[in-house]
C-alpha cells in the first residue's frame, strides 16, 4: 500500500475537529497538495465549507501571520502559506451556501493606501458574498478618495477597510472624515479590521464596526444592516 493511501485511510478516522486542525496545519506547513486533499475530505465528511474556511484555512493563515510577526517565518514562507490557503479555497468555494440579504446590500471593500497585504481582505470578501452581499473589491493600496467615489457611484451600504500596517491606519480615519465632508456619513456604515486594529482605534475614528476575523465581519455586517 502506498504512503498516500495509508495517509488517506488514517484521515478517514479523524474527527471533524481533527480534520479542520489538519487543514489549518497544512496551510502553516505550506503544503498545497495536502491542503487540497484535506479540503476535499472535509466536504466528503459533511463539514460545511464555511467552517472549513473559517476554522481551517483562515485559522492556519492567522497562525502563519503570528509566526511571521515572531520572526520564525519571512515573506517567502508567508506567500507559500497563502498559496496553500488559496488552493484550499478553490476546492471549498463552490460548496458555500449563499444567504441572501434583503435588497442585495452593497459593500465596497479594499486595503487602505500604503498596504498591499490582502489575504484577510480576500477572506472577508468571500464570507461577505456568502452572506449575500454584493461586494465591490477595490483591491489593495486603495486611496481614501477611491473608497468614497466608488461608494457614491454604486450607492454602497458599507465601506470595509483593512490593513496589517500601523503606518497606514490613519487612512481609515481619513475615509470617515471624507464621508462627513461629503455629507453622506449617515448613509454608509464603516467597518475596519486587520492585525494592528483594535476596538479602541475603531472608536477613536468613529468606525461603526470592528471585528477580528472574516466570518465575524460578515455575520456582524449582516446583523448591522438588517437592524436598520
Amino acid at each position: 500500500m502506498s504512503d498516500l493511501k495509508k495517509g488517506e485511510l488514517i484521515r478517514e478516522k479523524l474527527t471533524k475537529e481533527e480534520l479542520i486542525k489538519s487543514l489549518s496545519d497544512s496551510v502553516v506547513e505550506m503544503d498545497e497538495d495536502e491542503t487540497i486533499s484535506i479540503a476535499k475530505e472535509c466536504i466528503e465528511n459533511g463539514i460545511s465549507a464555511y467552517e472549513a474556511i473559517d476554522s481551517g484555512l483562515a485559522h492556519g493563515m492567522n497562525r502563519a501571520g503570528e509566526l511571521y510577526e515572531e520572526g520564525e517565518y519571512y515573506i517567502p514562507e508567508l506567500l507559500m502559506c497563502s498559496d496553500a490557503m488559496y488552493s484550499g479555497l478553490e476546492v471549498l468555494k463552490p460548496y458555500l451556501k449563499k444567504n441572501d440579504v434583503e435588497g442585495k446590500h452593497k459593500v465596497v471593500i479594499g486595503v487602505i493606501q500604503g498596504d498591499t497585504h490582502d489575504i484577510g481582505k480576500n477572506l472577508v470578501k468571500i464570507m461577505m458574498e456568502t452572506e449575500g452581499f454584493e461586494v465591490i473589491d477595490l483591491g489593495r493600496d486603495v486611496p481614501p478618495r477611491e473608497f468614497i467615489d466608488t461608494a457614491k457611484k454604486v450607492r454602497a451600504d458599507i465601506i470595509a477597510m483593512s490593513t496589517l500596517m500601523t503606518t497606514t491606519m490613519d487612512g481609515m480615519g481619513e475615509v470617515i472624515q471624507l464621508l462627513k465632508e461629503e455629507g453622506i456619513r449617515e448613509n454608509i456604515k464603516v467597518m475596519i479590521g486587520g492585525g494592528p486594529i483594535s476596538q479602541r482605534f475603531a472608536d477613536e475614528i468613529g468606525a461603526d464596526l470592528y471585528t477580528t476575523d472574516a466570518s465575524k465581519a460578515a455575520k456582524f455586517a449582516k446583523k448591522m444592516i438588517l437592524k436598520e
